[in-house]
């Protein structure tokens, strides 16, 4: 009897695993097989391609621009989490570690950031990237403030340092260490799954990102960035729904490859994070 309520739990879980699965999958193989079909099969009602079109990812290959938005797409998620992360570690730290008047009005104030929209602040920070510095027409608006810090970066970093026991920073400040020489010596490599889901979350954000680059870079084609290229396949009177489907899986890729090789540090890093308070 009691094998068999057991062998019943285990179907119950798995099935409800299973179709869980196929909830999440089922998107990506109708946005596969799209991408293969024909021009005058794709979103015609039909599932399964009459003929397999693998020519469409070259054709998307060959769009003019498509290689500088690959490019400049890396640029921008590459620098901007180099830059969040090394901006970030540093407020994270103090504010986890260190003992001084006014610390938790600053904890606030980095957390009453988050609830700000952007779009509040997007016209007069345009103006000031536009007619002060004249960089409109770039990324760099974007990716220059990744070096002062990111909010919700600070947040995590900062829950995450809090699990790391007192008595290593003491031990190391006996040692002769420096908070510097700390820091780095000490703190970030054990703080490691923490940095690695920053760094994930923030690549994702700047891989992904449209807004940012619609404002700054929509001007110039030769600094569009893949998630905003990914519209010169629409035009006013029709979709080329097999082309952007191509197009779609070809900028998934590097975000799926990339959670795939890190998801165990993604994970671990998010579920330690929240230990304290």
């Amino acid at each position: 009897m009691i094998r068999r309520k057991r062998l019943l739990h285990w179907i119950a879980v798995h099935s409800v695993a299973v179709a869980a699965a196929l909830f999440f999958l089922l998107p990506f193989v109708f946005v596969f097989l799209t991408s293969v079909m024909g021009d005058g099969q794709a979103m015609s009602g039909e599932l399964w391609p009459h003929e397999w079109h693998w020519s469409n990812y070259v054709q998307v290959f060959t769009t003019p621009g498509f290689l500088d938005w690959w490019r400049n797409s890396l640029t921008y998620a590459v620098l901007g989490t180099v830059l969040t992360v090394c901006s970030s570690v540093p407020v994270a730290y103090a504010l986890a570690k260190f003992r001084f008047r006014g610390r938790r009005t600053a904890m606030l104030l980095v957390i009453s950031t988050m609830m700000l929209p952007p779009q509040v602040i997007v016209v007069p920070m345009y103006l000031v990237w536009a007619q002060q510095f004249h960089l409109s027409g770039s990324l760099w608006p974007l990716i220059i403030p990744m070096a002062f810090g990111d909010a919700y970066s600070i947040f995590l970093l900062r829950q995450f340092l809090l699990t790391i026991p007192r008595e290593y920073l003491e031990s190391a400040r006996v040692d002769g260490c420096g908070e510097l020489r700390t820091l780095l010596r000490i703190v970030v490599p054990m703080a490691k799954p923490g940095i690695a889901a920053v760094a994930l979350f923030q690549f994702f954000y700047c891989w992904n990102d449209y807004f940012g680059p619609q404002i700054y870079a929509a001007q110039n084609p030769g600094a569009w960035t893949l998630s905003y290229g990914l519209e010169t396949f629409k035009s006013a009177h029709m979709i080329d729904w097999n082309l952007t489907m191509a197009a779609t899986l070809l900028v998934m890729a590097p975000v799926i490859v990339v959670f795939f090789f890190a998801q165990k540090a993604f994970v671990e890093g998010v579920t330690l994070t929240g230990v304290k308070g």
